[in-house]
């Protein structure tokens, strides 16, 4: 099983309350911009929204109640995850939020349960502290599960054709790196590339504070 850098509640933030709700900070910065950035897809769409390492469970949580026309499912590995987003689903008491389930993109035959396709995918902050064969398990996954106009949303900081995009992700880079050398800032051209061989191509990258992006992946569309 992928071993992340960050598993909530052991590095630094505040452990679990006595529910097992964890509390990302992160969370609190980012959701309101991260939702902006989806919304315009999101809110016209019903169907499945299957999140990849769902981490507090705090932004589906979230978003479920904000679009409650979507079923949203939560995933992640690390047991104490799992246990935190259960609680706050518990806590959001939304019909739509479903039950968190364990998924390892190091598997390149995950599924999802109950399967099927998929009108969107969400991946937030996942990809620079897991392996490369999370991404390309993520990518082709999508493209097996996404629904002729899915889309698959992936937030964090990247690297653009090469170049750090600041400093600041620099040094972040060279610190994941620093504790293991298969992490690391993932580049947009490397990720655009894996997604067109899996059928699927880059439509959007949106800019967003602290110098993060949301990159968005679907199908291309058909030339006449």
């Amino acid at each position: 099983m992928a071993q992340f850098v960050v598993e909530y509640g052991k590095s630094g933030t505040a452990p679990p309350a006595p529910d097992g709700r964890l509390d990302a900070p992160a969370f609190h910065r980012n959701h309101a911009p991260i939702w902006d950035a989806l919304k315009g897809f999101l809110a016209l769409h019903s169907g499945d929204v299957l999140e990849i390492g769902s981490g507090t469970g705090q932004h589906i949580a979230t978003y479920a109640g904000w679009a409650p026309q979507l079923t949203w499912w939560p995933s992640d590995i690390f047991d104490s995850h799992l246990s935190s987003i259960a609680a706050w689903r518990r806590q959001a008491a939304c019909d739509n939020l479903r039950a968190p389930q364990r998924i390892d993109l190091t598997d390149p035959a995950w599924r999802w349960s109950p399967g099927g396709p998929l009108t969107a995918m969400l991946c937030f902050n996942v990809l620079h502290i897991s392996p490369w064969i999370v991404a390309q398990n993520l990518i082709s996954g999508a493209a097996r599960l996404l629904t002729a106009d899915g889309k698959l949303f992936v937030y964090g900081p990247f690297m653009r054709d090469g170049t750090h995009t600041a400093p600041s992700n620099a040094a972040f880079d060279a610190s994941l790196r620093a504790q293991n050398p298969a992490w690391g800032l993932r580049d947009v051209r490397d990720l655009a590339a894996l997604a067109a061989a899996g059928g699927l191509a880059l439509a959007e990258t949106i800019d967003m504070p602290a110098n993060n992006q949301v990159l968005v992946f679907a199908r291309p569309a058909r030339q006449n």
